[in-house]
């Protein structure tokens, strides 16, 4: 073999070996084709999520906005509220609000994964009266962009029967690139079910 032969042959298998190891390297949570789960994501609330949700209708912009003008569906977001920041003087106020879909119902929270059996109970009681008792009405789930939250909820509505989920993985982002949002209050009856029974906090690891 010539030697410009082989240094091109050593090249080619040196980039390809490069290549192998880059792939290997990639982040389990690449945004190109992020598997869905088996079950409920119990990961980070925040990162790369699927482009799909067996059971469910994913929806664009255009999507969401015919299903609300014609369907009048339940909004469900699910964003984790704020949390008060430590350290703040005595006597400082704090006052977070959270902006959202305009009618939109807040249960922050209700995605994450686990929930205590009570919250569990409490969601699915909650989801019951804001629908009537009717599982064929339309849902949406969403919480903000690349968020497990809203894909959660979705998934577990859908393994409790409920028939027409749809999915709006872009979130409150998504819907205030182009539209006006409101500010909304958590759900009274959700906080209320869930005070004092969430899980102890997970201590950090060193």
């Amino acid at each position: 073999m010539a030697r410009t032969d082989l240094r091109r042959a050593v090249g080619v298998t040196v980039l390809a070996t490069l290549a192998g190891l880059l792939v290997a390297a990639a982040p389990a949570d690449s945004p190109v084709n992020v598997p869905e789960p088996q079950d409920l994501y119990d990961g980070p609330q925040h990162g790369y999520t699927p482009e799909t949700l067996k059971g469910a209708t994913v929806v664009n912009l255009a999507g969401l906005d015919k299903l609300i003008a014609n369907d009048k569906p339940l909004l469900l977001d699910v964003v984790l509220a704020d949390r008060k920041p430590e350290g703040l003087p005595p006597g400082t106020l704090w006052l977070p609000s959270h902006r959202s879909i305009p009618g939109a119902v807040w249960l922050p929270g209700a995605g994450v994964v686990p929930l205590t059996p009570e919250q569990q109970a409490a969601f699915f009681k909650r989801i019951e009266e804001l629908t009537g008792g009717d599982k064929s009405k339309p849902i949406v789930t969403f919480c903000r962009p690349e968020c497990w939250g809203s894909w959660n909820a979705g998934k577990r509505l859908i393994g409790a029967g409920y028939s027409r989920i749809y999915w709006w993985p872009l979130g409150v982002e998504g819907w205030q690139d182009t539209h006006d949002t409101s500010v909304v209050e958590a759900d009274k009856a959700w906080t209320a079910s869930t005070k004092e029974k969430a899980p102890p906090p997970v201590a950090p690891q060193h």
